[in-house]
């Protein structure tokens, strides 16, 4: 056997395994790194965050990536050299955690890297009856794993995919695991650059969990900063938008989106919520002199009501809901305050802090534990629903 497939093997086996979790969003601010330990599989997970920490991204990182996020046209050389770039700059930002944590790279079993999204296209997004589902993640783990020396599992989103799904979200697995409730109906709710749940209904299997995007975060709030107030990157403590007023004729325009009437689980990205479907609907509402803090007013007025109308179904077809919020959202007051206004009756809205995970670290977790669930978890072929194939996930790629 060889000496990679032993140790794989060996790791699968233990007890518990120490696995970091990576998380690069569309905000494009910083790596998060989550130093795990995880114990058991399935519905006997149990993950305990030994370190976090973002790290921030050299100002090259963003320029670069723009160049392609997002974008139908572009060049296809740049894409290419990006690619081993990003997996090689994520290896080093973790040997820097590694180093400044005093961890040696031995007592790491997995590195488990989501990558960075540059498009996400499902065909109910691209109409192309000829292509199914299709998502792209750039970072490559084999050149993660040489850099840290560390076996990496990357590229979760393909077997999404080819077993059906849309490859996003995949918040659902990890989730139930650790998540899933015989008290209460739990939704979790991450705001990032798309805001997306999952629905844990009490005391419910697998199959009837539900995950989703449900519409805009913060990728076009921050996008209108970066545009109009650099170089700002994102609004911070919603001080510009509270300078604002919500325009009704440019939120009715935005809320006109057909995907926010779509029935879940769907899929978005910022291929869809983006600042040109912004100029769309301020040419159909004759919004395009509106100064710049009412814009932002109103588009956070926007990404609030379409989280609370998919919040206010759950609760119409659950009852009383307890949802628990994570993601760089959960920091701007006025979108949470908004949120909170617009759901009705029997809604809590709290941090995930209280179910005892730091927010920022939740996505990071998540895909640690979508590793282990590949390296330890049983079969879960029953499990599976439209949407939400069951099926292990992740590459693996070894240091040499």
């Amino acid at each position: 056997m060889h000496a990679h497939i032993e140790r794989l093997y060996g790791i699968a086996a233990k007890p518990e395994r120490i696995i970091i979790g990576l998380m690069s969003g569309t905000s494009m601010d910083g790596l998060d790194v989550a130093l795990c330990r995880v114990r058991g599989a399935g519905t006997k997970t149990q993950v305990e965050v030994l370190k976090f920490t973002t790290c921030p991204y050299p100002d090259s990182y963003q320029q670069r990536v723009r160049q392609v996020f997002a974008k139908r046209e572009i060049d296809l050389q740049h894409l290419t050299l990006i690619n081993p770039w990003i997996g090689q700059l994520h290896g080093q930002l973790v040997n820097e955690c590694l180093a400044r944590w005093h961890i040696d790279t031995d007592s790491v079993d997995v590195i488990a890297s989501h990558g960075q999204t540059v498009f996400h296209c499902p065909q109910s997004q691209h109409g192309l009856s000829d292509f199914g589902n299709a998502t792209l993640q750039l970072g490559d783990g084999c050149h993660l794993a040489r850099t840290t020396g560390i076996i990496t599992l990357s590229d979760f989103r393909q077997k999404h995919i080819a077993a059906g799904g849309e490859g996003a979200p995949l918040a659902a697995y990890g989730d139930y695991w650790y998540f899933a409730s015989n008290e209460e109906n739990r939704v979790l709710l991450n705001i990032g650059g798309i805001a997306n749940i999952t629905v844990l209904a009490k005391n419910a299997p697998l199959e009837q969990t539900l995950c989703a995007d449900i519409g805009p975060g913060n990728t076009m709030l921050d996008a209108y900063v970066q545009r109009y107030f650099a170089p700002l990157e994102y609004d911070q403590d919603s001080k510009l938008a509270k300078r604002g007023k919500v325009d009704p004729a440019l939120l009715q325009a935005l809320t006109a989106q057909p995907f926010l009437a779509k029935a879940m689980p769907k899929t978005t990205g910022p291929e869809v919520f983006n600042l040109a479907y912004l100029a769309q609907c301020q040419k159909q509402s004759n919004t395009q002199e509106l100064n710049h803090h009412d814009v932002l007013a109103t588009l956070c007025e926007f990404a609030a009501l379409a989280i609370a109308k998919q919040l206010n179904v759950l609760a119409e077809q659950l009852g009383e809901i307890k949802v628990y919020a994570s993601g760089g959202g959960i920091h701007n007051p006025l979108l949470m305050a908004r949120i909170r206004a617009h759901c009705r009756a029997g809604i809590s809205l709290d941090s995930l802090q209280l179910l005892g995970i730091e927010p920022d670290a939740k996505e990071a977790v998540l895909f640690a534990l979508l590793a282990n669930e590949t390296l330890a978890g049983s079969t879960t072929s029953d499990a599976g629903h439209a949407g939400m194939p069951a099926v292990s996930m992740g590459k693996v790629s070894f240091p040499d």
